[in-house]
């Protein structure tokens, strides 16, 4: 119902409805800012990655038709836009750790909640670091593929639509990146991820 009532909104942004697209702007700003900040790693850079994929659905809205959800037809924006971007050479993936990636922003709720034990905080934020150096060590369809997967809770299918590529490849995609995940969080439980000093 709520695909179905998004893509219903994206036909009236196509016929001009400039209030439909902010509803949609403020539905989906938040998940389109995560995904982008896992391939530049920099919240203003993010930002701008979004402002431009807003903009470039906006712009684009009167070639919309209605023939996936419409977070997948968004998501296969927001990919070819980050992906392009990446691929220019003009951003590099930074450390996502829990200073520059707070909870509302990463999706990860691994940082801890208030009341929780110190020692449970650092675990949870060097979990966090273990993921994010993972992520930087990924291509960025593997990214791609895992983001839309672990932190937007996408299925196979709609990831497949939105890369434009088979289930299979997407399969994996995302087999390749859970074992790339794994195998850092086994370094950091075997102690070989060293905690960064704080400043």
């Amino acid at each position: 119902m709520e695909a179905d009532s998004d893509a219903q909104m994206m036909l009236k942004v196509a016929a001009g409805d400039r209030r439909a697209f902010a509803v949609l702007f403020d539905r989906y700003h938040a998940s389109v800012a995560r995904f982008a900040f896992r391939f530049v790693g920099n919240r203003e850079r993010a930002e701008e990655l979004t402002q431009d994929i807003f903009v470039k659905l906006y712009r684009n809205a009167k070639g919309y038709q209605p023939t996936a959800k419409f977070k997948t037809f968004l998501f296969r924006v927001a990919s070819n836009h980050c992906l392009n971007e990446v691929r220019r050479g003009e951003y590099r993936v930074e450390h996502t750790t829990t200073s520059e990636t707070p909870e509302d922003e990463s999706g990860l709720d691994v940082a801890g909640q208030e009341g929780d034990r110190p020692d449970q905080a650092l675990a949870g934020r060097e979990l966090e670091r273990a993921v994010g150096e993972a992520l930087k060590a990924m291509s960025e369809r593997e990214r791609a593929a895992f983001t839309m997967c672990r932190f937007e809770g996408m299925a196979y299918r709609e990831i497949a639509e939105a890369l434009e590529a088979s289930e299979a490849a997407v399969k994996s995609l995302i087999h390749r990146a859970t074992l790339a995940v794994a195998r850092k969080v086994e370094e950091l439980q075997a102690g070989s991820v060293p905690v960064r000093s704080r400043v």
